[in-house]
């Protein structure tokens, strides 16, 4: 997966759609659905029983994992929300780049020591 977590990201569907906000959590992929936690997006209550430790109880408001497909990354340098892509480097490394103004947003894979990148 390309998002990775401190990316700023926009919501493309569901009730929290058009908001830009930063990935808290890349979850690992689980029978094949891809999920990312963003932070202040698809909150949930959950209950708390009075105990000792928190005689009150009460509600705790937290954050659920969304489908990464209903994101798009926002490109640092033209401030779009974008698809990503992956290129191969000149040293063979890989790097993510934005799919509309091809600019660099950081590496996925750093390139071997004595290894060219293919023609």
């Amino acid at each position: 997966m390309l998002i990775r977590s401190g990316d700023m990201v926009e919501v493309r569907t569901g009730n929290s759609k058009g908001t830009r906000a930063k990935v808290l959590q890349v979850l690992p992929e689980k029978d094949g659905r891809r999920r990312i936690v963003v932070e202040g997006v698809n909150r949930v209550y959950r209950h708390i029983r009075r105990s000792q430790k928190n005689p009150q109880g009460g509600r705790l408001s937290k954050e659920m994992p969304i489908d990464a497909s209903n994101v798009l990354v926002v490109c640092t340098a033209c401030g779009k929300p974008a698809k990503l892509g992956a290129k191969v480097t000149s040293d063979g490394g890989k790097v993510r780049v934005c799919r509309k103004c091809g600019a660099d947003l950081g590496t996925l894979k750093r390139a071997r020591a004595g290894k060219t990148a293919r023609a």
